[in-house]
């Protein structure tokens, strides 16, 4: 599908933003920075919000986690809650909560993770459970599934690996228990890379795990059988294979649904993919290819320097690019269909959304031809809201969303800040 080249809304100035984005007042929507929380001494490389909301963990090149919250009441300024240090010997990479809020994952170039429990309800109380060790190289990016059960890690050394977190509810996790730090089991080492890779995410609603590389490929795995430890890589997203990025794929995020994912790479572009259905590379016997995940749209011409990091908001459904030029962007897409998931977490109105008849998962012409439909409108009308120039005094490597306030922002540079931001003027905010 084509990449949209500039945003050209008719009637308007390139880079303005549509009618539905303004508020009842005319206002456009400015980002505005609330907060510069100071306290790493080396570039900051990732910021993870509490599910909650209410605090913020911070990683750096210090070899320290920060945990910020609100001093006091909801408008008070946010400090430090807590340091987390001496337990990783190198540069903390990523930094992830998992979604139960009970624990914080962190990953070092050490070629470690460190697994932290928050301890009573003082935020500042917080004890590592547990070191995993394995990989040969740094660890780049750590992630947890949907409930908390499963931990992957990535590396440098080109491998994903799958961890079982003791008490988890489902699979051996499911059986083993509270236990020991110890028992925190590797469960799969995933080989398909042949580069560093760069980040893990998994599905929020399936346990499909996707991770992105220095290779220029997108990669989703899944266990052979559900709830075993068999894992094989189901279906790249590539140039290959499709309309992959065409170097380093850097960062992935999904919306809240699961039906559509984010890719930001080194070729200065942001795609956006279809993943309401099941991933999938295979053929059948006539030749023709099964639906899997597909391209949707392509963002180009908006970036001038590397895309280092996209998140996609679960509270409003805007996207944030952080990027080499300095600069965070914020876009949004309502051409993008919007459904509410079937009983078994499936997007039937998406697999079939143009009523083609197509058996959902097949990919027929009726069914390209819808695919293709979708694409054309989410570019057309695909907007940027928001370009704020110079956020970080130099590279912006992280942001991200608070999960429960949509106009909240954070944000991690090279500078060493760690910034907090909130849209203004956008319609049906606050």
């Amino acid at each position: 599908m084509a990449a949209i080249a500039s945003p050209q809304p008719s009637a308007k100035v390139p880079g303005t933003p549509p009618d539905s984005a303004v508020s009842k007042s005319g206002d456009i929507p400015e980002l505005f920075e609330v907060q510069e929380l100071r306290g790493h001494d080396d570039r900051v490389w990732s910021v993870s919000w509490s599910p909650d909301g209410a605090l913020l963990a911070s990683c750096s090149g210090d070899r320290c986690v920060r945990i910020w919250g609100r001093e006091a009441g909801a408008s008070s300024p946010f400090i430090c809650k807590a340091i987390l240090e001496d337990t990783h010997s190198r540069t903390i990479r990523s930094c992830e909560w998992s979604p139960d809020g009970r624990f914080l994952a962190t990953a070092s170039f050490d070629n470690t993770v460190a697994v932290w429990e928050r301890t009573g309800s003082n935020d500042a109380d917080f004890e590592c459970l547990a070191v995993l060790e394995g990989h040969e190289s740094e660890v780049k990016s750590v992630a947890w599934n949907a409930t908390s059960s499963l931990l992957a890690t990535c590396s440098r050394d080109k491998s994903v690996w799958i961890w079982e977190v003791p008490g988890g509810s489902s699979g051996v996790a499911g059986r083993i228990g509270v236990g020991p730090a110890s028992d925190f089991d590797c469960v799969a080492v995933l080989h398909g890379h042949t580069q560093d890779v760069k980040m893990v995410r998994w599905h929020p609603r399936h346990d499909w795990l996707v991770s992105a590389s220095y290779d220029d490929s997108i990669k989703v795995w899944a266990a052979e059988v559900e709830g075993e430890d068999d894992w094989s890589c189901v279906q790249t997203l590539d140039a290959a294979n499709g309309a992959g990025h065409s170097s380093t794929v850097w960062a992935i995020s999904f919306d809240a649904t699961g039906h559509y994912m984010a890719s930001c790479s080194d070729d200065l572009t942001v795609k956006i993919w279809d993943t309401s259905c099941e991933p999938s590379d295979v053929r059948t016997s006539e030749g023709s290819s099964a639906r899997g995940w597909s391209h949707v749209c392509t963002l180009s011409g908006f970036h001038d320097r590397t895309v280092f990091h996209v998140d996609w908001s679960i509270a409003s459904g805007l996207i944030a690019t952080a990027a080499g030029d300095d600069c965070i962007r914020v876009f949004s897409f309502p051409g993008l269909p919007r459904s509410e998931p079937g009983d078994d977490g499936t997007n039937s109105n998406i697999a079939n959304r143009n009523g083609t008849g197509e058996e959902p998962g097949i990919a027929g012409e009726a069914g390209v031809a819808a695919a293709a439909a979708v694409g054309e409108e989410a570019e057309s009308r695909a907007q940027l809201l928001i370009r704020k120039a110079h956020a970080h005094d130099t590279d912006v490597n992280c942001v991200r969303w608070n999960p429960k306030n949509p106009c909240l922002l954070a944000s991690a540079g090279d500078d060493e800040m760690v910034k907090i931001w909130e849209i203004r003027g956008l319609a049906g905010a606050g």
